[in-house]
């Protein structure tokens, strides 16, 4: 998968070439530094009024966990870019073509907030990359803060927050519950921002250009733009740099359009929702364009299901990883999600099964986790067994639709 420009205008992100520091400040230009306390306080609310919010998935304003951290004592920065979800690769584009950008933001988040310190946690995929990139800046002397690069640990919940944390201070990837926000207690206790590396590489961008610049693309409400993962039934699947709000179809035409025609599409990732092709084509891709349909961007992935595909099995794949995927430190991951995943096996395999059973026990699971894993799950098969309805009846008769399973990618040896 490859890096696509941005359409109808200059990328942002994703250049076509990868940039080493020269020519990345030759493209970029410098970016604010040595900045008095007042100063940090007006970008901040430079960073408030560009409107940008977290890229990870979670969509929460940037500016307010700025202001949150900036506010405690000795904080720390770690840039978050351990991409556990299987099916997206925006994050590892993004550090490969752009990995001065993504350090430019932990820097100056470093620098808004009054750390002297950001650690970057970043995929296996692109650890030499950044630490060839953190290494020739220590060599030009450019950064007064301290840059460490991290491997990330392996895992779906490896990605959230607290995780990721956890990963750095004690070499465990398990989420922890709140209170405290890490943004009063994190790493060592210290006040801590985590923040998704595709924002931070926005904050550097409106460090130098500023809020309308930044809010010249995508829509009033959610503006700026934004990378997206396209895959499955398309021709170049890849990683796409569009204006938040373009419409869904449109991003399926800049991955060469359609391979087959799209039965249904899974929207925001593993934790996303399945929506009709149909539906979701001309609706804008944004929290607000999505929101009726009870999708989102979410992590930033489209997938197209072919008609020549089973939705049921493919859901059942996915939610048997997730099942394998949890911390295991509360019930609903402990016993009702491997329930649920057995009852969506056996939907997708025409073996007897309940659905009213399986509705009760998503009810039963839904907002009682300990971390957001288990409700992302419930979220997943709640929307497939929505759209697929049709091919459910059909199941139910021990009839099937689609042939074999493997649209959506699985890692070796989890939820297989």
């Amino acid at each position: 998968m490859t890096g696509t420009r941005l359409a109808g205008t200059r990328p942002r992100l994703l250049y076509p070439d990868p940039a080493g520091l020269i020519e990345h400040t030759a493209r970029y230009g410098p970016q604010p530094s040595g900045l008095s306390r007042p100063q940090r306080q007006a970008l901040i609310a430079e960073v408030g009024r560009a409107g940008l919010t977290g890229r990870g998935g979670a969509g929460f304003p940037t500016a307010r966990k700025l202001a949150a951290v900036a506010a405690g004592h000795a904080p720390v920065v770690v840039a978050n870019g351990t991409e556990g979800e299987p099916a997206c690769l925006k994050d590892r584009v993004l550090m490969a073509r752009s990995p001065h950008l993504v350090l430019d933001g932990a820097v100056l988040a470093a620098e808004l907030t009054g750390a002297g310190r950001a650690v970057i946690v970043v995929h296996r995929d692109v650890r030499e990359i950044m630490d060839e990139a953190a290494a020739e800046r220590a060599r030009a002397g450019l950064d007064r803060v301290r840059l460490e690069v991290r491997t990330a640990a392996a895992g779906f919940v490896a990605g959230q927050a607290s995780a990721v944390v956890r990963w750095v201070q004690h070499g465990v990837a398990a989420p922890t519950a709140t209170p405290p926000r890490l943004a009063q207690r994190g790493l060592r206790g210290a006040p801590t921002l985590v923040q998704n590396v595709e924002t931070l590489a926005h904050l550097a961008l409106i460090g130098r250009y500023g809020a309308a610049w930044f809010r010249s693309a995508g829509t009033p409400a959610e503006p700026g733009t934004m990378l997206v993962t396209v895959l499955g039934a398309v021709r170049e699947p890849g990683v796409l740099e569009a204006g938040t709000g373009i419409p869904v179809g449109q991003l399926l035409e800049l991955a060469g359009g359609a391979s087959a025609p799209p039965q249904a599409l899974l929207l925001g990732g593993y934790f996303g929702a399945w929506v009709e092709a149909a539906r979701a084509s001309a609706r804008p891709f944004s929290s607000a364009g999505l929101a009726d349909l009870d999708a989102g961007p979410g992590a930033g992935l489209i997938a197209a299901l072919p008609a020549g595909a089973c939705g049921l099995a493919e859901t059942a794949r996915v939610v048997r990883y997730l099942a394998g995927e949890s911390a295991g430190q509360c019930g609903p991951c402990r016993f009702g999600l491997p329930a649920i995943a057995g009852q969506v096996g056996q939907l997708a395999s025409r073996r007897s099964a309940e659905p009213r059973l399986l509705r009760r026990w998503l009810d039963q699971v839904d907002g009682r986790g300990g971390c957001a894993h288990p409700d992302g799950a419930v979220r997943l098969v709640r929307t497939a067994l929505r759209t697929f309805g049709a091919e459910l009846e059909r199941h139910a008769a021990g009839r099937c639709s689609g042939g074999p399973a493997g649209v959506l990618p699985v890692p070796s040896g989890s939820g297989r």
